[in-house]
């Protein structure tokens, strides 16, 4: 534990002024400096390894991945992949026909790293270009899936 000084004064007085103060202020029982926490830089991060459209999924793998479907196929698939999960998390799948929002779909990761999809069923009226963007936590794109279908 520490045993703080005036240091402990010091950095009440500067937050409530809305100020910061170094990063080492208290100093542990023998009078040395205290340390400062891990720079938040070295937390783990959420990683995105692998991101594909496809038929479906088969033994946890992507089935004939591509950009280009056949509405035949009658169904459609996004597979993600992360190698990098720090904590129960949720991400988003947000599918998209002709620049157009169609439905967006909360997917759950877990530790240590985890694969999920989502799919959409097709019809005849979805030919045309299709994306689907994954959504990180906070909302931001991780990255984009451009496809077509045909028929």
């Amino acid at each position: 534990m520490f045993r703080f000084r005036t240091a402990v004064c010091l950095l009440s007085v500067l937050g409530v002024l809305g100020l910061t103060a170094p990063a080492v202020c208290a100093q542990d029982e023998a009078g040395a400096p205290a340390k400062a926490a891990p720079p938040a830089t070295t937390a783990r991060k959420l990683s995105l390894r692998y991101a594909v459209m496809c038929e479906g999924v088969r033994d946890y793998k992507p089935l004939n991945p591509g950009i280009v479907f056949s509405i035949r196929i009658g169904r459609v698939t996004c597979f993600t992949s992360f190698d990098s999960v720090p904590r129960k998390v949720f991400i988003g799948h947000r599918w998209y026909f002709r620049d157009r929002l169609i439905t967006t779909m909360e997917r759950v990761l877990k530790p240590p790293n985890w694969s999920t999809v989502s799919s959409i069923q097709l019809r005849e009226a979805d030919k045309g270009p299709w994306r689907v963007e994954i959504i990180d936590p906070s909302g931001r794109i991780m990255r984009v899936l451009r496809f077509s279908i045909t028929d």
